[in-house]
C-alpha cells in the first residue's frame, strides 16, 4: 500500500495526500466503525482509558514517561465540548490513582475554540486546576495557523494561576522563532508541524523545514525552561546527542519523544541509554485524522508502521481513497 501510494502521489507533494486523507469523512467513519480491527492498535492505546493506563503501564517499566491524548479535534457542538472536558478530567483522575507516569495534552479546538473563546477557556480551567490538585502538567497541542495566537492567548491566561502549563512550537512556521523567545520561560514540546499550511505563513520544503527545526531546538535548550524533542528522525536525535554534549546541557533540561507505535525499539534505547524519554500515548475511536497527520507530518513514517497497520481491509479503504483524490486532482485540473 505505502508504494502504491507513493507512486500514485509522485506528481504531488505526500504530505497533501495523506492531509487530504486525513479530512475524508468516509475513511474517518469506517475507521471509528472497525476501530482496532482496521489496525489501528499499534499506533493507539486503546479505546478505553483502562486499555491506556496497561500501555502506559508497560512504558512506565521500560522507563519512559507517557503524554495522554483523548482523541478528538473541530468540535463545533458546545455539548461535545463538555464531554471531551469532563473525558479528559477523568484520564487525570485515572492517571492520578493509578500512580502511572504520566501527563496531559489536549486540543483547544476540542474544548471548543471554534464555538466561543471564553468558553474554551473556563473548560481549560477546570482541566488545568484538576491536573494543578496532583501536580500533574498539561501540554497544549497547536493546531492550524488560525487556530495558533487563540490558542497562546489562551496559555498566558491560564498560566497566570496555573504555572503546570507548557505547550508546542510548529516549526514549519515563519514566525516560529519570534514565538519561541516569546514563550522560552515555558516547557516546550518543538515539533515540524502537520498541518496543510500555504506558503505565506510557512516553509513548504523538507530541507527549510528541518533547518528550522534545529535552530528552534538549539535556542531552547540554551535559553528555555524544559525542551521536549519531538522527533523519529535518528540524524536529528544524533545531531542533538552532539549539540548537549558538546554545550554541557544537562539531561534533565530535556526528553526526547515520540508517537506510540513508531520506532519503538529506538524509543526503549534511547531510554536505556539514560536520556529522558515521553511517549506520546493516544487513545479512542477518534484516530484516523490524527494517524494520516502523522505520515503528512513525515512520509517516511509509513515504513515504520506499514507492517501492522495497513492489513488487506486498510489497504482496500485507504487505496479507494487515494484514488479519489488523485481523480480530484486531475478533474481540477481540466
Amino acid at each position: 500500500m505505502a508504494t502504491l501510494l507513493i507512486k500514485g502521489c509522485s506528481k504531488m507533494k505526500l504530505k497533501d495526500v495523506f492531509i487530504s486523507l486525513s479530512e475524508n469523512q468516509f475513511l474517518n467513519q469506517a475507521a471509528q466503525k472497525y476501530g482496532l480491527k482496521m489496525g489501528a492498535s499499534s499506533v493507539v492505546a486503546g479505546t478505553t482509558i483502562e486499555e491506556a493506563i496497561e500501555g502506559i503501564r508497560e512504558l512506565n517499566r521500560r522507563g519512559i514517561s507517557c503524554t495522554v491524548d483523548c482523541l478528538g479535534e473541530f468540535v463545533s457542538d458546545k455539548a461535545e465540548a463538555t464531554k471531551a472536558k469532563d473525558q479528559i478530567i477523568h484520564v487525570i483522575e485515572a492517571i492520578h490513582d493509578t500512580e502511572v507516569d504520566a501527563h496531559i495534552s489536549l486540543k483547544p479546538s476540542q474544548l471548543g475554540l471554534d464555538i466561543d473563546y471564553a468558553f474554551c477557556l473556563e473548560n481549560l480551567k477546570e482541566i488545568a486546576e484538576t491536573a494543578s490538585r496532583y501536580e500533574m502538567f498539561i501540554n497544549i497541542d497547536m493546531e492550524n495557523y488560525e487556530r495558533l495566537e487563540p490558542s497562546f492567548r489562551l496559555l498566558e491566561e491560564l498560566t497566570q494561576n496555573y504555572p503546570n502549563i507548557g505547550t508546542v512550537i510548529q516549526a514549519y512556521f515563519y514566525r516560529a522563532q519570534s514565538d519561541i523567545e516569546r514563550l522560552k520561560d515555558y516547557r516546550l514540546r518543538i515539533v515540524k508541524g502537520a498541518y496543510k499550511e500555504t506558503n505565506d505563513v510557512a516553509y513548504q520544503d523538507k530541507m527549510d523545514i528541518d533547518d528550522n527545526f534545529l535552530r528552534l531546538i538549539e535556542y531552547h535548550l540554551q535559553n528555555g525552561k524544559f525542551t521536549s524533542i519531538a522527533t523519529h528522525d535518528h540524524q536529528i536525535i544524533e545531531h542533538v546527542k552532539r549539540f548537549v554534549e558538546a554545550n554541557h546541557i544537562p539531561k534533565d533540561k530535556f526528553e526526547f519523544q515520540m508517537l506510540y507505535g513508531f520506532r519503538t525499539e529506538l524509543q526503549y534505547q534511547l531510554a536505556k541509554e539514560g536520556y529522558q524519554f515521553c511517549t506520546y500515548v493516544p487513545f479512542g475511536t477518534d484516530w484516523y485524522g490524527y494517524f494520516m497527520r502523522r505520515l503528512a507530518e513525515r512520509p517516511q513514517n509509513i515504513s515504520l508502521v506499514t507492517k501492522q497497520v495497513f492489513n488487506k481491509k486498510t489497504n482496500i479503504i485507504l487505496g479507494v481513497a487515494a484514488g479519489a483524490f488523485l481523480l480530484g486532482r486531475i478533474t481540477k485540473k481540466k
